[in-house]
C-alpha cells in the first residue's frame, strides 16, 4: 500500500489517473495533455504502473494503458476503513 501512497503524492500522476478514468489511453494520448517531456510521462506511467494502480496493455509497439479499477478501490476501502479508526480514536 505505500507504493499506493507514493504514486499518488504526485500531482501529475493524479490527473493521469483522472484521464484514465474516463477511458484507456496510450502513453501518446496522455503526453498530448500535457507539457511534459515523453519520458517524464514515461517515469509517470512506470511509478503507477509499479503500484498496480493502472494496467498496459501492449499491441505490436502501442501501450495502452487503463486504470486498474480493482487496486484503486481496495485502496480506497482501506482508506475509508484507516479514516474510520481515526474518528472513533477523537
Amino acid at each position: 500500500m505505500k507504493d499506493v501512497w507514493s504514486a499518488l503524492s504526485d500531482r501529475t500522476r493524479r490527473e493521469i489517473l483522472t484521464l484514465l478514468k474516463e477511458r484507456s489511453m496510450t502513453a501518446g494520448e496522455i503526453a498530448e495533455r500535457f507539457t511534459l517531456t515523453n519520458a517524464t510521462i514515461s517515469h509517470h506511467l512506470a511509478i503507477l504502473r509499479d503500484a498496480e494502480l493502472i494496467l498496459s496493455e501492449k499491441k505490436g509497439q502501442t501501450i495502452t494503458y487503463s486504470l486498474n479499477v480493482t487496486v484503486f478501490q481496495s485502496f480506497l476501502k482501506s482508506l475509508a476503513e484507516w479514516m474510520d479508526r481515526k474518528g472513533e480514536e477523537t
